[in-house]
């Protein structure tokens, strides 16, 4: 006589013919749930551990950045009347700040400019050569979305670019599905970097 035990709903015979059969097929069955249960809590903890939201780089060591290590003494512009009209026309709204900070060596200025992608500010940093743009970093992120401006493919496309006679920049920025309002941001940011490098180039601070 041959018994039988049950195994997560299937009868396993424990002696006979068909036991080995079954029972290797049992464990087959048991190894590919041990996997798929690995492979899922992997890739759950890689999404945990990627950072959205936050500090990606300090601005003190992005100005380090940018001159090399030997930043210059900061200087300010003050957001009077005309200069106020000029970066709400830039910005879609009137500016929050009554002064700009800025550095600049020769030729090459850095910004580190803050503005409201959906409902928090994000606060990017510009380097400015010559009159073009040579570096865009997203420094702190404050969104729940939209963070995928903090890469290089985005960022990368703001290289040497600088401004139509319109206060426009001399190119079309690609857009990132889902990130609309950050990359809005950013763009509007671009412009006016480059505007307030112009600005202070040309002595008008």
């Amino acid at each position: 006589m041959v018994s039988v035990i049950t195994i997560v709903g299937m009868d396993i015979p424990e002696t006979g013919p068909g036991a080995g059969r079954a029972l290797r097929f049992f464990l087959f069955l048991f190894l590919i749930l041990l996997m798929g249960m690995g492979v899922s809590g992997t890739a759950g903890t890689a999404a945990a551990g990627e950072k959205k939201a936050g500090v990606y780089q300090e601005p003190e060591a992005f100005l380090a950045e940018v001159f090399s290590g030997d930043v210059p003494a900061p200087s300010l512009i003050w957001v009077k009347k005309d200069l106020k009209k000029q970066i709400t026309r830039i910005l879609g709204h009137p500016p929050p700040m009554i002064r700009i900070r800025y550095w600049r060596k020769g030729a090459r200025s850095a910004w580190i400019l803050d503005e409201i992608g959906k409902e928090e500010p994000i606060t990017t940093g510009f380097a400015v050569n010559d009159g073009r743009i040579e570096k865009v970093k997203v420094l702190i992120f404050r969104e729940s979305r939209g963070w995928e401006v903090r890469y290089p493919f985005f960022t990368a496309q703001f290289e040497n670019a600088t401004l139509t006679p319109e206060n426009k920049l001399d190119r079309n920025i690609d857009g990132i599905s889902g990130a609309t309002l950050s990359v809005s941001a950013v763009t509007r940011l671009a412009r006016l970097a480059l505007y307030l490098d112009k600005l202070t180039s040309d002595g008008n601070d």
